[in-house]
């Protein structure tokens, strides 16, 4: 959906946030949001699912109201979400000159100003001048162009007379974010822009966001496009005061300044503990030297304790005021993810692939061998049969030629795409399951930093998709494999875990096969060994 406001060059944009509160279904959602973005400003909304990137998208393009708060606007704005303004019937021409609109009608009000001009109507210079920059403001001459140009360059379909209806998904997202990136909107509010792009696309999204001259506020898990685009990242995830973080620096000053709030939240939590502690400790003192001395032995100074028993009470009391005045103000910071100590098993292949095909999914045979601390990523375009050898090489799926072989007492953790189907049981009562199966001492659920604790103890299917993908990673580690097999790692996961769990697996003894469309993750892992399929 595009909306606008004041026609403003895109050098005059700018969109601002002031303590934005919203509730829905009367749970907080966004808590205390400010932000000030500026022409040339590119800000990264990044958290977790379920933390309002979206909801706030919304707020900043006008389609729903804070409940507390101020937002202001200057300029057009383009907004592309996930969900598409026209019908099934509708044709790509008509999302074309739906998203266009503001440049038409710039340029018709152009057109009505010229004649008025050479009219010689009252006020005709004024309106002219007015309507000049308002066709300026867009660029509305060449706007067709720019879209043709995305259209081409995004794999589009450039056909005006197609029904939307006869498109997937992907090829309707396509034709919409072409249309907004040759719009000329000063304002681009992006949900999620990546997806369904292909390397060339993703080039040329990455180029034009980098030009664009005036605001750009974008949601998206694509931590290579944060890292080439961004210049601002607001981050919704939890801090020490419940509210969120804008970092500068790009993506890079945010894992950094991100890195050192969580020290400092870390720091602060544990010397409040300490201090209660501390104040804890003074009062047991306090009662024992109440109880030893508010008892004397018979005979022997029984008057004078006595009379030192109501000082040592004021003691205990003070004291007790003192713990109970004591609040720890600042609450726990989330537990960072914490990879088990995986085994190694040298002396042996742990798995050994070869030769291994499957008919119509993967056609050419690959050999693959495995020892304690290797590393391989598998690459290749979709259909290649990536997720295929994974599977095979995990022993979920077994191959119509060639032979896979697993030395005595390996275990191999495989995480597939997609999850098992959710059930009436909690995570921690899978997990536990899980542990129990294998017969290892796996540590607790709540100490690998994966699920907080509300979601530990909520039934499956409640839990939310990137909450979802963490139980599937924990009950992969459940068993303490010797092999991991990962298949897309990073779906649903937020920035921040990702980023740990890459660091993770760097550094396990356990050997690690990943297959990843995740562009920063294939940079992360440049120094491992590649299989191309």
């Amino acid at each position: 959906m595009s909306s606008h406001l004041s026609l403003a060059p895109a050098r005059a944009a700018h969109v601002r946030a002031s303590g934005v509160h919203i509730c829905l279904g009367g749970r907080p959602v966004l808590a205390g949001v400010d932000l000030v973005a500026a022409a040339g400003d590119r800000v990264a909304v990044v958290g977790e699912n379920g933390r309002g990137k979206t909801t706030l998208l919304r707020v900043l393009a006008g389609d729903l109201p804070a409940d507390q708060g101020e937002v202001h606007r200057a300029g057009s704005v383009g907004v592309a979400d996930q969900q598409l303004p026209l019908g099934a019937t509708d044709t790509v021409g008509d999302l074309i000159d739906l998203e266009l609109a503001a440049a038409r009608g710039a340029l018709a009000g152009l057109d009505d100003a010229t004649a008025a001009l050479t009219d010689g109507s009252p006020g005709a210079e004024d309106a002219y001048a007015a309507a000049l920059a308002q066709a300026e403001a867009l660029d509305a001459w060449d706007a067709d162009r720019r879209v043709e140009i995305s259209l081409a360059a995004l794999n589009a379909v450039a056909d005006r007379g197609r029904a939307l209806g006869t498109l997937s998904v992907g090829q309707r997202h396509r034709v919409r974010l072409a249309c907004l990136l040759g719009a000329g909107h000063s304002v681009l509010l992006l949900d999620e822009p990546t997806n369904h792009l292909d390397a060339d696309g993703l080039g040329h999204l990455t180029e034009r966001l980098r030009a664009h001259p005036g605001v750009v506020v974008l949601v998206s898990h694509d931590r290579a496009l944060l890292a080439d685009v961004a210049t601002t990242v607001l981050d919704l995830d939890p801090s020490s005061d419940g509210r969120p973080r804008v970092y500068g620096g790009g993506y890079a000053g945010h894992v950094e300044g991100r890195r050192a709030e969580r020290a400092r939240w870390e720091a602060l939590h544990a010397d409040q503990l300490a201090e209660r502690q501390r104040l804890a400790a003074d009062l047991s003192a306090a009662q024992n030297r109440l109880r030893d001395n508010w008892r004397p032995d018979k005979g022997h100074g029984k008057h004078t304790r006595a009379t030192r028993a109501p000082g040592l009470v004021r003691a205990v009391h003070r004291r007790q005021e003192d713990l109970a005045a004591h609040v720890v103000a600042v609450p726990p910071p989330p537990i960072r993810f914490a990879l088990p100590d995986l085994p190694e098993h040298r002396g042996a292949t742990l798995l050994r692939a070869e030769g291994v095909t499957v008919a119509g999914r993967l056609t050419r045979p690959v050999d693959v061998a495995l020892d304690s601390g290797d590393r391989l990523v598998v690459t290749g375009a979709n259909g290649a049969g990536k997720s295929t050898l994974l599977s095979v090489l995990a022993g979920v799926l077994a191959p119509d030629t060639g032979q896979v072989t697993t030395a005595r007492g390996v275990r191999v953790g495989w995480l597939g795409q997609e999850s098992d189907p959710p059930g009436g049981r909690t995570a921690v009562e899978l997990y536990d399951e899980r542990v129990a199966r294998s017969g290892r001492s796996a540590p607790g659920l709540g100490s690998l930093g994966l699920l907080d604790r509300r979601d530990t103890h909520r039934p499956v299917a409640e839990l939310s998709v990137g909450a979802r993908r963490r139980l599937d990673l924990a009950l992969v580690l459940a068993r303490l494999p010797h092999v991991l097999v990962l298949d897309e790692p990073t779906n649903h996961l937020s920035a921040t875990l990702v980023d740990e769990l890459t660091a993770a697996l760097g550094s396990t003894g356990a050997a690690v096969v990943v297959a990843t469309h995740d562009r920063q993750l294939l940079r992360d892992t440049g120094g491992w060994p590649r299989l191309a399929l």
